[in-house]
Parts: C-alpha cells; sequence; structure tokens
C-alpha cells in the first residue's frame, strides 16, 4: 500500500532565495552557480518542469546594470574620469550588483513556478473549443 506525502506550501520567496527545493524546503536546487540540479536529493521532486530562461538577467539589467551604468554614465559626465577612475569604481560595481543576484533570482523564479503550476502555454484541441461553445 502506497501513501501519499502531502507537502505544505512554502512560499517561493522563502525557499528560492535560499536555493532550497520548492516542494520540501531542504534540498538544494543548484548544482553549481547557476545550473539546476536534475531532482530533489531530500524528496525526489525532478525539476524539468523549471524554465526560468532569462528571467534572472532581465531582473538583474533592470535593477542592477542599469543604476550602475547611469552611475557610470554620471562619473564621467560629472568628472570626466580616466580609465582607471572607471576600472576601480564602475567595474567593481557592475560586478558586485549583478552577478550575486543572479543565483537568488533564479530560485525564486523557479520555486515560483513550482509554487503557482506555471507551465508552458498549449493550444486548445478543436474539438474541445467546438464542444465547449456548443453548450
Amino acid at each position: 500500500m502506497t501513501t501519499i506525502q502531502s507537502w505544505p506550501k512554502l512560499p517561493p520567496i522563502q525557499t528560492g532565495i535560499k536555493g532550497r527545493c520548492p516542494r520540501c524546503g531542504e534540498g538544494k536546487i543548484f548544482d553549481g552557480f547557476l545550473k539546476l540540479k536534475p531532482g530533489c536529493s531530500n524528496c525526489g521532486l525532478d525539476y524539468s518542469f523549471a524554465d526560468p530562461a532569462d528571467g534572472p538577467a532581465f531582473f538583474v539589467i533592470c535593477f542592477g546594470c542599469i543604476p550602475a551604468v547611469a552611475f557610470a554614465i554620471w562619473l564621467e559626465i560629472a568628472f570626466t574620469a580616466p580609465y582607471w577612475v572607471h576600472l576601480v569604481t564602475t567595474l567593481p560595481l557592475i560586478l558586485l550588483t549583478c552577478i550575486p543576484m543572479l543565483r537568488p533570482l533564479k530560485g525564486w523564479l523557479v520555486a515560483s513556478q513550482y509554487f503557482y503550476k506555471a507551465e508552458e502555454g498549449r493550444l486548445a484541441d478543436a474539438q474541445t473549443t467546438t464542444s465547449e461553445h456548443q453548450t
């Protein structure tokens, strides 16, 4: 006889940012910096449903890169800074605002896909659509 285990509904922000399994909250979802594991080592959840695509990069560009580049432009216009100043200030700023944000954002997007049962869109079957309109 098999027993079906019920899992608590864990908030995506709680599990995703920590890089934990969206179902059990224990197993890790990453195998390396950004590569997803095939499944959870704790509860066995298959991570093949997860496809965050370019979502993490989009958020990082909007909230990390744009302000860092705005700072670089301001620095250049206000002080006509030499290249070495940009190398010492702007480059570390861009790297520190962009790279560390990728992993938590990707984890949050994967956990959100699980939590909200997001999946790829499908076209409706012609027979199903016709029968629904007739009723």
